[in-house]
This record gives C-alpha cells, sequence and structure tokens, in this order.
C-alpha cells in the first residue's frame, strides 16, 4: 500500500497510539495538538487538574502490544501498580471502622493503576523519535474541508506583533480525530455527514484531593510509603455519592469526591462543614487527609462536570474518523474510558489493514483512488461495528456508578458475584465469569458481553425461582398424591380445591 499522509489530531494517548499504528506501517504522520507539549509540567491538562490516575485493564495493553513497541509495553508495566479489587470502606453499627476487600476476579487477575501523564510522555518520547512524525503544539484546527482533505489550524502561543494568531493550511490523505469529549474534528465532521448526536450531563460533579505518602517510610520498603493498601481501588460508598482512592507510584493517592450538584452547592456554601460531611459519610477519610487539607483542596481544585456521549456515524467517506472521547465520552465508573479509547485504535487498524490487502478487480483503477476507496469500506465497516459497542459501555459506565457508590452494600450483588464466580471455577466449560471479569480482563466486544451477562441473569433468576418454588410444589405433589389415595383417586384439580377449603 501506497505511503499516506495522516494527520493526528490531539496528542492524548489515544491519539498518540494511533498516531504509532499509523507510522509502523509507514505513513507520512503529523499530529497536531490544543495544548503545549504535553511532557512540560507546565502544561495545564484540559480538565484543569495535576494528574488523574487511570485504571489500565487488558483492553488497553492489548492495544499497546499490538502496536508491536516493547519499550512501550515495558514502560507500562514498569510504572503500574496492580489493583486486585476494591477496597469497601465504612462504619459498622458499634462505632468500629472497616475494610472489606473485595476481589475482581477468582482467577486473580488485576487491573493497573497509571499514571496517564507518564504513559502519555512515553509515547510521545517513542514518536519523537521515529523519522516519519512530526508533531506540533499549540495547533488549534479551526476549519476543515473533508471533501478536499484539507485542515486550518490557528498556531498559539506565539509571540507576534499581530494580535491575529498565524493561521496555517495543511492537506491531507486521512484525518484521525483524537481530540477529546468537546472535539473540534467531530464539530467539523457534522458538517458533511448526517449525524446522530446525543450529549448528557449527568448529575453529579467530581473534585479531586490527595493522600500524601507516609513520612519518614523505609526506602526500600516500597509499601510502607502507602496509607492504606495500594493493590486496592478504595470505595467510601455513600449510596447516593462516593469517594475513592486510587494508588500512585511515589505512595500517594489521587482522589475523588463524586457528589451532586446540590450537595456540591451546599459545601461550596460553607466549606468548613465538609470534614464533618466526610466523617458522616466516609468514615476514616479525616484522618488520612487532614481537615484542613481537606477544606484547602475542596476550595482550590475546580468541580467538574461529568459527561456522556453518543454519536453515529464516526466517520465521513474515506476521509476522517473520530476515536476516544471525541466519539464516545464516557463517565468514568467503570475505569473503562481510556482502553474503549486505545481499543479503537487496534480495531480500527485492524479493519483498515483487512481492506488494504482486498483484491482490487479493478486493472485501470489508479492505486491511489484504490487505497482511497477501500480505506472508505473500511471506515463504514468501523463505525458500523464499533457504535454498538462504544453504546454498550456507554450505558455500563452510567449502570456502575449505582454499583460503586451503593450495590457494593447489597446482599443481592454479592450472591450473583459468589455465583457467577463459583460457576466460573467449578463449570469453566460453561463459560460463565461476571460482567465486569468479562469488559476488564478480556477482549470480547462490548455489546456481547452486555449480552452474555443479561443471559446468566436470567438464568440465575430461573434457578432462584425454582429453588424457592421447588419446595412448595413438591408439597402439593405430596399432598395430592396422599388426597388421591385417602379419596379413591380424586381429580388434580378437585385435590387442590379441596386443599384449599
Amino acid at each position: 500500500m501506497p505511503s499516506q499522509k495522516y494527520v493526528v489530531v490531539g496528542a492524548g494517548p489515544v491519539g498518540s497510539l494511533a498516531a504509532l499504528y499509523a507510522a509502523k506501517r509507514g505513513h507520512d504522520v503529523e499530529i497536531y495538538e490544543l495544548r503545549g507539549d504535553l511532557r512540560d509540567p507546565s502544561t495545564t491538562p484540559l480538565n484543569f487538574t495535576k494528574s488523574i490516575n487511570l485504571a489500565l485493564s487488558e483492553r488497553g495493553i492489548n492495544a499497546m502490544r499490538h502496536a508491536d513497541q516493547q519499550d512501550l509495553l515495558d514502560h507500562v508495566f514498569s510504572a503500574t501498580i496492580p489493583m486486585r479489587g476494591r477496597m469497601i470502606h465504612g462504619k459498622r453499627p458499634s462505632g468500629e471502622l472497616y475494610e472489606e476487600p473485595q476481589d475482581y476476579d477468582i482467577h486473580g487477575r488485576t487491573i493497573f493503576a497509571v499514571d496517564r501523564a507518564g504513559l502519555n510522555r512515553r509515547l510521545l518520547d517513542i514518536l519523537g523519535a521515529m523519522p516519519n512524525v512530526k508533531v506540533f503544539f499549540n495547533y488549534k484546527l479551526t476549519g476543515a474541508d473533508f471533501k478536499r482533505r484539507k485542515a486550518w489550524f490557528e498556531v498559539r502561543g506565539q509571540d507576534s506583533s499581530s494580535s491575529r494568531p498565524e493561521e496555517v493550511e495543511i492537506s491531507f490523505d486521512f484525518m484521525i480525530g483524537a481530540d477529546g469529549a468537546h472535539s473540534a474534528v467531530r464539530y467539523h465532521l457534522m458538517k458533511y455527514t448526517r449525524m446522530n448526536y446525543q450529549q448528557k450531563y449527568v448529575d453529579t460533579l467530581w473534585c479531586e484531593f490527595q493522600i500524601e505518602p507516609k513520612e519518614g517510610a523505609k526506602l526500600h520498603d516500597q509499601k510502607s510509603k502507602f496509607r492504606i493498601s495500594p493493590n486496592h481501588l478504595h470505595i467510601w460508598p455513600g449510596k447516593k455519592f462516593m469517594f475513592i482512592a486510587i494508588p500512585s507510584e511515589d505512595g500517594s493517592f489521587t482522589c475523588t469526591l463524586f457528589l451532586s450538584g446540590a450537595e456540591f452547592a451546599k459545601l461550596e456554601a460553607d466549606s468548613s462543614k465538609l470534614p464533618v460531611f466526610f466523617d458522616q459519610y466516609f468514615p476514616g477519610v479525616t484522618s488520612l487527609i487532614q481537615p484542613g487539607e481537606l477544606i484547602s483542596a475542596f476550595e482550590a481544585n475546580p468541580h467538574l462536570p461529568l459527561i456522556s456521549i453518543k454519536c453515529q456515524p464516526y466517520h465521513y467517506s474515506s476521509s476522517v474518523v473520530i476515536l476516544g472521547d471525541a466519539a464516545h465520552a464516557m463517565v468514568p465508573f467503570y475505569g473503562q474510558g481510556m482502553n474503549s479509547g486505545l481499543e479503537d485504535v487496534r480495531i480500527l487498524f485492524s479493519t483498515l489493514d483487512k481492506h488494504a490487502a482486498a483484491e482490487n478487480n479493478n486493472p485501470d483503477e489508479l492505486g491511489s483512488i484504490d487505497t482511497a476507496f477501500q480505506r472508505g469500506l473500511a471506515l463504514a465497516e468501523y463505525s458500523a461495528l464499533r457504535v454498538v459497542d462504544a453504546h454498550a459501555i456507554n450505558d455500563l459506565a452510567l449502570q456502575n456508578y449505582v454499583e460503586m457508590s451503593a450495590s457494593v452494600l447489597s446482599p443481592t450483588y454479592r450472591l450473583r458475584k459468589f455465583l457467577e464466580e463459583f460457576m466460573s471455577v467449578h463449570l469453566p466449560n460453561l463459560g460463565w465469569q461476571t460482567k465486569y471479569s468479562r469488559v476488564s480482563f478480556g477482549n470480547e466486544r462490548y455489546s456481547e458481553v452486555v449480552a452474555k451477562s443479561e443471559h446468566q441473569g436470567k438464568v440465575l433468576m430461573r434457578g432462584f425461582v425454582a429453588a424457592l418454588c421447588g419446595p412448595v410444589i413438591a408439597g402439593i405433589l405430596g399432598l395430592y398424591w396422599t388426597q388421591r389415595h385417602s379419596l379413591g383417586g380424586v381429580h388434580f384439580l378437585d385435590a387442590i380445591r379441596n386443599l384449599t377449603k
């Protein structure tokens, strides 16, 4: 396949991985990023927070594995912390604080806490060493013509006597939009395709806090730096809200408060009430974060909304496609936002590869035209395939907020988890797994995970009903048999009437 010019808008983990996939296939790649160099600590993230740790699972790892870049995988596994489950924090009626671990997987598989900035930095370093890749920071996409394959960028942050930023025009063969939930590529794509678009803000805001490492911890003992277990995602469930903590390599924990807008407004009106609120709903946190630090972080850090976006299709002709949050931004409660975006890259390029290898039966067709034609077929297939799965994980992420904030305390939830894990271990040929295990430790399509989980739920419900009703039915049949013999062969319905008199 002849070399093409690929333009990637967005240099976050998804855009950087897409650029790496393209460069590995011999294409000339240009990356344009709205922000400054993301490797520079002074660059302000789009969410205006210092860093938010992410949960990396099999889907994201598999996507990086297919990039055929061993040093990237080596970096990922050297700079991550395995988390084997949730640690549920609470207070007993006696006033005693407790921690209750809930493993993610009966087979011992883990997800990994990863620093987004560190992963992004490594990807950009790899790309910077490739001769067919150019990276442009402080470039804002201001226009795009996807029929003529041209785009316009505003160059920001330059010292100039002119008050108006310089605008540059570029041409491309193929554009990949990985520029986040408020995507400029998606905005321009809507002018060229009949896109169905749905945007939803959930009634929950979030604010970031920090649990600092232990002071005076022994350097040779890594675990001594942590105030709580480093191998768990810590949850303080409040039923209608929650507080979580994810470990970092330096011994700290990145913490997030998820709370309704109305509750945030009450605390914003008088932040001095915050420690009392935490003691009531998140017992034990004020022993990990001093009340003064809690209030300072609440006042200093932004209180940000959570957005869920669905749209379709993801492409136009052979010119452009959107990936990651640009296509399907989701709430963070399943830990699949980045993982699904990285998986987008793997599936997109496997679909492109499949169509690029397709036989050309038209000897008169020019190679460049055929390349565009095959890519158009690939993008249509990708959109049709991926939209269903993206919508499925968006819905699961919204549903998982209820699970994390409330259901983890429910006996019904625990019973179903136990039964599904029991079946997984003792009857492996049935292929039973929990929904979480299918999502986080495998690469099945999200839509198939939902279908299988719903089927398992129905089977369990039928079994539960049968277990409850079985003794009752057996008792009725036993009484009928007794009545029949004592009354000389009474009809079954007549026996039932006799029993109910």
